[in-house]
């Protein structure tokens, strides 16, 4: 290297504005990798951080519901081992996902740009439509979740009719778009990430030894599984999509975008991290909740669980808290493509920022929390999503994307691998896309809109 090139590289290190793509080196005099254009943090945090963030979304009030949306369609067996298996096979999918994060000389710091990149235009608008289809519905989720935690902290204290859960639902909208103005980007998460962990130590160490002693004390349970053959059918078609929900964010790339290099690496280690230490919590949960409450487990445990008032008036205000900050978790894809399309960039407390955060971020969730009060079937919502676009975002595009990427150095029995993976899982979206559809058509013969569920 030239006395001249030297020169030119440590003006480019010793530059503020440009040091953040020095971190794209693997080497020293390694190839650079394009970065696209956003306004939002490219590789600033470490791995621990986004294992966090990944955990996070793991073990968010959603880990309250698998006990009645998984263990009860499922049973036992089904349930125990779907759940394992869901575990290796989604940090198998995830890790394959990140090993291509940086193919072709470009980093793809967006799910859409990756499929772009291989497919052409029209894949990136199907997978651009499919992602954010599959995370306004997580986030629909979301909503629900934090409604029906502040309605069961409410009725501790006061049990009348007179608070409806769309009441709830709206506050907790409210409290989404205060925090979605008030948090910039996913980086300037960083606090919110320890105190949403400390949320979830909370809310998941009371539900299980609440659980415990329940399971304890109660007489022998019914685990059998409930509903007629053809229900029973379809609602296990329904609980495997959720299987695939459970440690699934769709938005593998977006995460990976904000971590340090070597990005591959470090990425992978922050995987093993969520799905090591980061997943025991929500499979300890769900098998004690089973266990204590047998096919009566609800979609949310604390409705099950009886304890001292303030005990479970903490869980469930922790449980409210959290899917608020887990929620700006899925919803920063969306915030990036906004804030990157109408240049937001400056001061985060500038008022022109401020403004458009507000108008923007809290129209997009006042829509989604009047879908959420709209039709607050959770379980429902969870088997579409799965449907929709986690089973396809997690195993199927993850599979034939490492197929184009790697295909020089697959044998034969590996592209046979993969390409199975492609074939099962595309059924499997299939089957559990009627299912979802009928659950939801059954619930909505059930409950009226705005259900008080």
């Amino acid at each position: 290297m030239g006395e001249d090139e030297q020169r030119e590289e440590m003006a480019i290190v010793s530059s503020p504005s440009n040091s953040h793509k020095m971190d794209l080196h693997h080497h020293v005099v390694a190839l650079e990798v394009d970065v696209p254009e956003t306004l939002h943090q490219v590789g600033t945090d470490s791995w621990f951080q986004v294992g966090v963030v990944l955990s996070t979304g793991i073990n968010s009030a959603y880990a309250l519901g698998y006990a009645g949306t998984i263990m009860v369609p499922l049973g036992w067996t089904g349930g125990v081992i779907g759940l394992v298996l869901s575990t290796l096979i989604s940090l198998y999918a995830s890790t394959l996902m990140a090993k291509i994060h940086e193919y072709g000389g470009k980093r793809h710091i967006r799910y859409r740009d990756l499929a772009g990149f291989m497919y052409g235009r029209t894949a990136y608008v199907i997978v651009w439509a499919c992602q954010y289809a599959n995370l306004f519905l997580i986030n629909i989720g979301f909503i629900i979740l934090g409604g029906q935690a502040l309605k069961a902290f409410y009725l501790l204290f006061k049990d009348d009719d007179r608070m409806k859960l769309a009441y709830f639902i709206a506050i907790a909208g409210l409290a989404c778009i205060l925090f979605a103005i008030a948090v910039p980007t996913l980086s300037s998460l960083r606090i919110w990430l320890a105190i949403s962990s400390l949320f979830s130590l909370i809310y998941l160490t009371i539900v299980f030894v609440l659980a415990l002693k329940d399971g304890i004390n109660a007489p022998p349970r019914d685990y059998s599984i409930p509903g007629s053959k053809i229900n029973r059918l379809f609602t296990t078609v329904g609980a495997a999509a959720n299987l695939v929900f459970v440690f699934n964010t769709g938005m593998i790339p977006e995460i990976q975008a904000t971590v340090r290099a070597p990005v591959v690496d470090n990425m992978l280690k922050a995987l093993y991290f969520q799905f090591s230490l980061g997943s025991v919590p929500v499979h300890a949960v769900t098998y004690i909740g089973y266990w204590a409450y047998g096919s009566s487990s609800s979609s949310y445990l604390l409705n099950n669980v009886s304890g001292p008032v303030w005990v479970k008036a903490l869980a469930n205000i922790t449980a409210f808290l959290q899917a608020i900050i887990a929620l700006h978790i899925f919803a920063s894809p969306t915030y990036e493509y906004l804030d990157t399309k109408y240049g937001i960039k400056g001061s985060a407390i500038a008022v022109r920022n401020l403004a458009f955060r507000g108008l923007v971020r809290g129209g997009y969730l006042a829509l989604t929390a009047f879908l959420s009060a709209l039709l607050p079937f959770l379980g429902d919502f969870m088997s579409l999503t799965g449907a929709i676009s986690s089973i396809p975002l997690t195993f199927i595009l993850p599979n034939h994307m490492y197929i184009i990427a790697m295909k020089k150095n697959l044998s034969s029995l590996q592209r046979s691998w993969h390409l199975l993976n492609v074939v099962f899982f595309s059924v499997m979206a299939a089957a559990a896309l009627v299912a979802a559809f009928r659950l939801i058509a059954v619930d909505s013969k059930t409950y009226h809109a705005f259900a008080d569920l």
